[in-house]
């Protein structure tokens, strides 16, 4: 399994945070490159076949969606790609571009207008995320092909470096289906299933962008790059890179569509704990006691449903809503089903090793 992290950027970024933002701890809700510049016009050779990159970017950029947000919590700006899937404003992107996002803003082909967008909703497992702009109408769509074969060359479109303007190309081929990849950072780690494995070189900000075969058509989501199998250091390129299967993009922005979450699948605001965590490892005990694991409070928002239940720093988190928490994976996906004032039960453990439980009404929140 491949460890590597997900390309979304600061415009003036000094960290990561699960998609280059600066490192901080994951808030918990229910709710990842080098590159081959090439001149407009150009063709390329690539893997077994030839790519018209002037003409694929002539042909799709109206379609990609420049995303700059605002974090809650003072945490500052981060940016990423999108890509537009319904001509009255329905952008899909990566969940983890717009995670804990309080604002969200867009702009098409990457100049003009800067749009403000609501998150309809976004699956965490999957980090597919779908949203909405309103006071649009007429806008190019993305054409898209389900089809990926290994060694097809592809270009890769995005907002790289959270430069802005006019989305950037990179080129290669892919090398790979159906991977597997752990995604990580200072807070933890995520697993991400069934991805392309392509050998062009995504950079941060690319997160959400159109990987599109030779004829113009989309064929994944550019979500995550890799350096030398490990991670993709700020700032730096990756020769590996990795994205989500349009198809599997596409049925969870159905899903959302529909207004009929399931599964992980979540529809509308996020039901928000109120709690910064980081994984737990068994056998390891923050501050001595007894041997536990689950997912441990890093920090405590004032006057959040955790704050009101009485979960403290410290503590570990090891049950919400009758599922077993064993990690931050575990604690998103619980709450993934729930939205803002659904009451759980949570279930946690002291620094002692004491087992609490208590009812909390969930309040409303940034995305995952």
């Amino acid at each position: 399994m491949a460890r590597t992290r997900s390309p979304r950027s600061r415009p003036a970024f000094s960290g990561w945070l699960r998609g280059l933002a600066a490192a901080t701890a994951f808030v918990v809700g229910a709710g990842l490159i080098g590159f081959v510049a090439t001149e407009a016009g150009a063709q390329t050779p690539v893997g077994q076949g030839r790519l018209d990159v002037g003409a694929i970017t002539s042909d799709v950029n109206p379609a990609v969606a420049v995303i700059n947000t605002t974090l809650a919590g003072g945490q500052g700006e981060a940016a990423g790609t999108g890509m537009v899937i319904g001509s009255s404003g329905e952008v899909l992107t990566n969940n983890h571009v717009i995670e804990n996002a309080s604002s969200v803003r867009v702009k098409f082909g990457g100049s003009g207008r800067s749009y403000s967008a609501e998150v309809l909703g976004y699956n965490v497992p999957e980090d597919v995320a779908l949203l909405k702009v309103d006071g649009v109408s007429g806008l190019d769509t993305v054409e898209t092909d389900d089809s990926v074969s290994v060694g097809e060359p592809v270009v890769a479109l995005g907002n790289g470096g959270g430069r802005g303007g006019t989305p950037d190309a990179t080129t290669g081929s892919v090398r790979a289906v159906g991977e597997t990849i752990e995604v990580a950072d200072s807070a933890g780690s995520q697993t991400l299933r069934n991805l392309i494995q392509v050998d062009a070189a995504l950079e941060p900000g690319d997160s959400g962008g159109p990987l599109v075969d030779a004829d113009g058509e989309v064929v994944g989501m550019n979500t995550a790059a890799s350096s030398n199998g490990f991670r993709l250091r700020t700032g730096s390129g990756s020769g590996v890179g990795y994205a989500v299967p349009i198809k599997t993009a596409l049925a969870v922005a159905e899903q959302i569509k529909s207004g009929e979450g399931s599964g992980d699948t979540h529809v509308g605001e996020r039901a928000f704990l109120g709690v910064s965590i980081r994984t737990l490892r068994a056998g390891t005990v923050p501050g001595g006691g007894t041997s536990r694991s689950g997912a441990v409070v890093a920090g405590v928002q004032s006057d959040s449903p955790a704050d009101d239940a009485g979960i403290q720093q410290g503590d570990v988190i090891v049950s919400l809503a009758g599922r077993r928490i064993t990690s931050i994976d575990d604690l998103t996906s619980a709450l993934a089903p729930h939205h803002p004032r659904d009451k759980v039960e949570v279930g946690w453990t002291d620094e002692s090793g004491d087992r609490h439980t208590a009812q909390v009404s969930l309040a409303s929140g940034p995305p995952a």
